[in-house]
């Protein structure tokens, strides 16, 4: 496996659009946990909506390869194919961690807490 110790992974330069697209529409969940995280507020600087091989992760850090997902009613018939991308993506290294917009949106300040923990263990 490769560790990604702040390299940039390839991608599709296709999904730059997509991922500028996505970056303006972004969902109140990514949005609120934006708020939280931007600016190294956890001790690593995410960046949104990254291009990632011929996907698009909702928030990564280069520096310890973690990549955050907010899975919306969007992602209940895509169990498969989101378990082929994270499989794909980890391959180079990326770990993950998944949140639901519920969890984001009611327990803000579990998932902050998850998150720090997912940052140390990774450090």
């Amino acid at each position: 496996m490769i560790k990604p110790g702040n390299k940039i992974i390839p991608y599709n330069p296709e999904l730059k659009e997509k991922a500028r697209f996505l970056r303006k529409n972004s969902t109140l969940s990514e949005v609120l946990l934006w708020q939280s995280i931007k600016n190294k507020s956890l001790g690593g600087q995410f960046h949104r909506q990254v291009p990632m091989l011929s996907y698009i992760v909702d928030f990564y850090c280069h520096e310890i390869g973690l990549a955050i997902e907010i899975d919306g009613n969007s992602h209940e018939d895509k169990f498969l194919y989101d378990a082929k991308r994270q499989g794909d993506l980890e391959k180079y290294g990326v770990n993950f961690i998944r949140f639901t917009n519920e969890e984001v949106k009611q327990n803000i300040l579990d998932v902050l807490q998850a998150l720090e923990q997912k940052i140390e263990e990774l450090k």
